[in-house]
């Protein structure tokens, strides 16, 4: 298993990200269904593993999951799929420091931008990307699932490495 040791600013005990395992699925499906009102499900986190994307849990000296991200190569680009922070780790650091490992990676993979999609709704991220200098770069329509059935747009944003 591939692992790193790190510090936030915002928690004092150290912290490790650690390449997923199925084994951290059970968890990081109960952190998806607390954050997310449309979370993806057991069967799309196994195909992104399976996929060989970049999957990556980071945990407490406890061994407490805290967060976990799916990152996508497509040509010279780095896609995220999915980032999560616990819902009680919001405002400690740990979305940015989940960030910093996405453009490591994708640094060392040779990609020259960062991807995501956010909806417009989750204001709280769009500012957390924004302060890292992701930028608008367009939308897509109908997008994600929303409420009745109906469908939210997506905010497109892009970070050169």
């Amino acid at each position: 298993m591939n692992a790193s040791v790190q510090q936030s600013p915002g928690l004092r005990r150290p912290l490790a990200f650690a390449e997923m395992r199925v084994e951290d699925l059970d968890e990081v499906v109960a952190i998806e269904k607390s954050v997310y009102s449309h979370p993806w499900t057991h069967g799309n986190f196994v195909d992104s593993i399976q996929s060989g994307y970049q999957c990556w849990v980071l945990r407490d000296a406890g061994g407490v999951l805290l967060g976990y991200f799916f990152m996508m190569a497509a040509l010279d680009e780095a896609h995220l799929l999915n980032i999560s922070v616990h819902g009680d780790m919001h405002r400690r650091g740990i979305g940015k420091m989940m960030l910093d490992k996405v453009c490591i990676l994708a640094h060392q993979q040779q990609m020259q931008s960062v991807l995501l999609e956010v909806r417009p709704s989750n204001t709280r991220a769009i500012e957390i990307y924004q302060r890292y200098g992701f930028a608008e770069i367009g939308r897509r329509r109908d997008y994600y699932p929303a409420a009745d059935d109906k469908r939210e747009e997506a905010i497109v944003m892009r970070l050169p490495l």
